[in-house]
């Protein structure tokens, strides 16, 4: 199983953190790297959550999410969103929005669940998007097991 992972993880992603409430205030959120656009028209958004994870069933009946894409220098939120606490949302910053969206990321999408799909050991979130924002800025990338960052532009001769 290992070397599949590994193989895998050769494929370099962005980071993102899904988070979700439900009516009655109960919130959870995790990081991801298997978020993808889906379709333009109308516009759709997926990600995959394990089976396992405990707050699974919290996603699987607030019927709506938000995916939070993590900029360069957030990589402290997604060690947050990847590990289990009582209270993953403590001392975040967040948007006021009914749903939690997390401060300072480069884009969010606030989703209604169209599907949930079975993927093996995953659940398969495909989302119908409501609202979206985006900034400017470099992207968390994830590789082979680390974050990585972009190199700044090389020039040569002094041209761009």
């Amino acid at each position: 199983m290992r070397p599949l992972r590994e193989a895998f993880g050769q494929f370099a992603t962005g980071v993102a953190v899904i988070t979700t409430a439900t009516a009655g205030g109960e919130r959870a959120g995790v990081t991801v790297n298997s978020f993808t656009s889906v379709s333009l028209d109308p516009p759709l958004a997926l990600w995959c959550l394990s089976n396992r994870a405990p707050s699974a069933p919290l996603f699987l009946r607030a019927g709506r999410f938000a995916v939070n894409i993590l900029a360069a220098d957030q990589d402290h939120l997604s060690r947050r969103f990847a590990t289990p606490s009582a209270d993953k949302f403590a001392g975040v910053d967040l948007v006021p929005a009914p749903l939690p969206i997390l401060a300072g990321t480069l884009a969010s999408f606030v989703c209604r669940t169209e599907r949930v799909h079975d993927g093996g050991d995953h659940h398969i979130f495909v989302g119908a998007v409501e609202r979206y924002h985006r900034t400017e800025g470099e992207p968390l990338v994830f590789h082979s097991g680390r974050y990585r960052e972009f190199w700044p532009e090389l020039t040569v001769d002094g041209a761009a």
